[in-house]
């Protein structure tokens, strides 16, 4: 089989959302999520593993009521450049804001973990949806949907052009003629459009990879749009089977009618597996997560996320469900939209919706270590997703998954037994983006 699963690794610290209990977790240090050294090893571990990546999610505004990982964190392009220099292979893939950011310093920031990390850069294209980070940048108002997706599709279109600033061979270093530089392979971007005006040139060659791998989640239309248009990696929820194979479905013919290779789009389902020596330890083990983090404030707290941070706490727990809808559109529409939905589809009140958002909803990934390897392959040969996100509870969950399932999946030709480069583009099979300027001289050339 050709064909083979990608995986990655998507540490929790001490606990993100539906994660409340984490912290307590007597395995887990209460300072890991602001403990590098938990992150080497975490990133080992998977290396190890033959994972293809590390995923470090990021937001940039809290109150109290946020889960533990978020009240304190590192910074992810800080923590993925200390990972870098103590890993060889795993990709290392973080998110930043393309509201929040200018495209020069994420062009440069992206592109210098590249350089330090020998070509396994990936950069996560976010449009935020908590809305107080407005504030926190000056702004008074969080943009609306359509502005900050218009806003992210310029900006890497941007940044990809920053990062063609210098074609590959634009340093000869030739100390006899004394030539450092061949100054017509160096370009400046002078970009000028609807959100940013850039001149560029950005002062960092190209990495061996080209150009870091573009990563992007959204279940939106227009996260899908975006996705169709520039993503090489997509992060999608993979809630069913049906959902998830719908979805594969759709991004590729999109990605499709874009004019790109559907092949050159690796989307990455999450997935939380528990394995145990049997299905039913699983299943308990699975059962004692879900109660070991079913806290009621907590999840009432987490629900305003998707309204921008909105407090329900301030209603009646057993009226109707209040009319929000109005903020939706600065928040995370598409969560949000279907939480109004099923409320005034079932009569619902806050309660019920709390309850019924938060209820036990099992991992398809829990079992025995041949059930879950079954499972992956009825879904990756089904088309669902070509690689998955994992996240552990715990090291004995990652423990259990790498000693027990890994193996299985090498055994049927699923996973790699090697990695097949150096890079995050040869791993996940992405071709090296060739430079725009280059291709433009070989046109002419020819």
């Amino acid at each position: 089989m050709t064909r083979k699963i990608h995986l990655a690794l998507h540490p929790y610290g001490v606990g993100g959302p539906g994660q409340h209990g984490l912290w307590k977790d007597p395995s887990i240090a209460k300072n890991a999520s602001i403990d590098i050294n938990y992150y080497i090893q975490q990133a080992q571990a998977a290396e190890h593993a033959l994972f293809d990546a590390l995923f470090i999610v990021d937001s940039q505004f809290i109150n109290a009521t946020y889960p533990a990982h978020y009240l304190n964190r590192l910074e992810p392009l800080t923590l993925l450049s200390a990972v870098a220099t103590h890993t060889r292979h795993i990709g290392l893939v973080g998110t930043a804001s393309s509201t929040y950011n200018s495209p020069f310093n994420l062009a440069r920031r992206f592109g210098s973990l590249d350089h330090i990390s020998g070509g396994r850069a990936g950069w996560n294209v976010v449009t935020s949806f908590d809305t107080g980070t407005s504030r926190n940048y000056g702004l008074e108002d969080h943009l609306d949907y359509a502005t900050r997706y218009g806003r992210a599709l310029e900006a890497v279109q941007v940044i990809r052009g920053l990062w063609d600033s210098y074609e590959d061979d634009a340093f000869p270093a030739d100390v006899e003629r004394g030539v450092f530089l061949d100054p017509e392979k160096l370009h400046a971007l002078n970009h000028a459009g609807e959100h940013f005006r850039v001149d560029g040139p950005l002062n960092l060659s190209r990495s061996p990879q080209g150009q870091p791998v573009i990563f992007q989640a959204g279940v939106s239309e227009e996260g899908r749009n975006l996705a169709a248009q520039v993503a090489e990696g997509i992060y999608a929820p993979g809630a069913s089977f049906d959902d998830a194979r719908a979805y594969y479905a759709d991004i590729k013919q999109r990605t499709a009618a874009a004019g790109r290779d559907p092949e050159h789009i690796k989307i990455f389902i999450h997935g939380g597996p528990v394995v145990r020596g049997n299905d039913l330890d699983a299943q308990r083990r699975a059962r004692e997560i879900f109660h070991e983090d079913n806290d009621f404030d907590r999840n009432v707290a987490l629900l305003g996320r998707a309204f921008g941070a909105h407090d329900f706490s301030q209603y009646d727990l057993d009226a109707p469900f209040p009319d929000v809808a109005h903020l939706a559109e600065r928040g995370g529409r598409t969560g949000a939209t279907k939480i109004i939905e099923r409320a005034r589809a079932g009569g619902l009140t806050l309660r019920q919706v709390v309850e019924t958002f938060n209820e036990h909803k099992q991992s398809p990934f829990v079992g025995a270590p041949a059930t879950v390897a079954d499972t992956i392959e009825r879904w990756f040969t089904a088309g669902t997703f070509d690689g998955i996100n994992l996240a552990f509870r715990n090291n004995e969950d990652l423990t259990w998954f790498v000693d027990a399932v890994v193996p299985l999946l090498q055994k049927r030709g699923l996973f790699r037994t090697e990695y097949e480069g150096t890079t995050l583009r040869e791993n996940l099979g992405l071709p090296i983006p060739v430079n725009r300027h280059t291709a433009e001289r070989n046109l002419v050339d020819a």
